[in-house]
């Protein structure tokens, strides 16, 4: 049996020298290759710096996740980051103003490595 050659990835993220294989959009295609390192080069590409409260987020939406096995929706979130930081940096608008590119579900999402929400294209 011949071996086929190995095609190279249409969408990628390069992490370190390493093609990480995405969407079209950024979402992982194997989430096992998730690491801090992954969301640090997709948020530069997408132009966002990533701040602590970044980070903050990112690692709920990967613990809410883990816990309940679905991912964590802005309803959800609302109340979690408004009791942690107050009425105003944990409102829908704040949220969405820190991750301006889909707001925390789709590029929270994306960075989090977790998949697409349902019903997105």
């Amino acid at each position: 049996m011949v071996a086929s050659a190995q095609r190279a990835p249409l969408h990628w993220i390069d992490v370190g020298g390493r093609k990480i294989e995405t969407d079209s959009e950024g979402y992982l295609l194997d989430r096992r290759q998730w690491s801090e390192d992954f969301a640090r080069a997709l948020a530069q590409k997408e132009g966002l710096v990533l701040t602590p409260q970044h980070w903050t987020v990112i690692r709920f939406l990967r613990d809410y996740e883990s816990e309940h096995g679905v991912q964590a929706q802005v309803r959800v979130m609302i109340p979690h980051f408004t009791e942690l930081w107050g009425p105003e940096r944990g409102s829908n608008h704040a949220l969405h103003d820190l991750f301006p590119r889909g707001g925390p579900q789709k590029q929270g999402n994306r960075l989090a490595g977790l998949l697409r929400t349902k019903g997105e294209h």
